[in-house]
């Protein structure tokens, strides 16, 4: 029995302690050149990247030096633009890219957050839902020339009516208050809008349908509908991936030229109205960047298109900070 109690005291005895710590991303072992040569090459492609940038940024702020010395941050509030005297401000074309994004965003956000809603939930069958995103993902792909063309023979003809009748029953109404001509702020807008809907429209499909199937069960068996559970659940867990797909989205209006040229009248005169024309600032870049002749003609234009650059930047960077400030907001509840 002694023997016995000593053999099971020795199967029994505890293993000593070793260190069980290990780095996983310890990359100084043998054979592991390949992954120090990997990051180096990430980090190359990453330094490339950003040098790329801020030599774009120097090249479009050399060729914009002549009007920055000439009018500085005046140029910014100036409405004026008069090739023949020499006289460059940026305002109209600040104006008419402003609004007519903000048109097309304000269409575009809860139309593409309609079809992603209905592509993502089973509201549909199978096979209705998905050619249905396909088709709205397709028209990302369409040139905006075509775009264009599309706008200036259907959508303007098929918007006058609206916008004649808008004029003369609201007049009174400042947004309202100058008589169509066709193309305007107005159909640049909703133009903008159908270009940027697919990008609103996926991204926001595939934020809601990472939201875990779970969590549609466990709101809808604790009584919730299937509204409350979209509207109180679903759409504030996709809040941050909605926002980044909005900043998106506007960033490609902000920056869209052929198609907002060939609709939006090219009037460098500030109106309040949306039925009037009005100037964009791609707008005015394709259309005067060939004419240029003076330097300091291509010096404004130069600076319209480092102010777009920067408006573009900040939107994105807005952008950035709004989704992980959500992003923190959530974690922390």
């Amino acid at each position: 029995m002694t023997n016995i109690s000593k053999k099971a005291k020795k199967l029994t005895r505890q293993p000593a302690e070793t260190n069980t710590e290990v780095d996983l991303t310890d990359t100084a072992g043998e054979g592991l050149w390949m992954e120090s040569g990997f990051t180096l090459f990430v980090w190359g492609l990453a330094l490339v990247t950003a040098g790329t940038l801020f030599w774009m940024s120097a090249v479009i702020f050399k060729d914009a030096w002549p009007a920055i010395s000439q009018f500085g941050l005046s140029f910014l509030w100036n409405p004026k633009w008069d090739i023949g005297e020499l006289q460059f401000g940026a305002l109209p074309f600040i104006y008419g890219t402003v609004i007519s994004s903000a048109i097309g965003i304000i269409i575009a956000l809860p139309l593409g957050l309609s079809v992603a809603i209905v592509t993502s939930e089973n509201f549909l069958p199978v096979w209705v839902r998905s050619p249905l995103g396909f088709m709205v993902e397709l028209i990302s792909a369409i040139p905006s020339v075509i775009v264009g063309l599309w706008g200036i023979f259907v959508l303007i003809p098929f918007l006058l009516p609206l916008q004649q009748s808008l004029f003369d029953n609201f007049s009174w109404f400042p947004l309202f208050s100058s008589e169509p001509l066709g193309p305007g702020m107005l159909p640049a807008g909703i133009l903008l809008s159908i270009m940027i809907l697919p990008t609103v429209a996926a991204i926001s499909r595939d934020v809601l349908m990472s939201v875990p199937v779970d969590l549609r069960s466990a709101s809808m068996s604790l009584g919730a509908t299937r509204w409350e559970t979209i509207f109180k659940l679903l759409l504030p867990a996709a809040s941050s991936g909605i926002i980044g797909a909005t900043i998106l989205a506007l960033g490609r209006a902000l920056g869209e030229t052929m198609a907002v040229t060939m609709v939006i009248g090219n009037s460098i005169q500030i109106n309040p109205s949306v039925l009037a024309p009005s100037y964009s600032i791609p707008a005015v870049l394709a259309s005067q960047f060939r004419e240029a002749i003076e330097p300091l003609h291509t010096g404004a234009l130069m600076y319209l298109a480092l102010i777009l650059f920067v408006i573009t930047l900040l939107v994105n960077a807005i952008a950035v900070l709004l989704v992980q400030l959500i992003g923190a907001k959530g974690a922390k509840n």
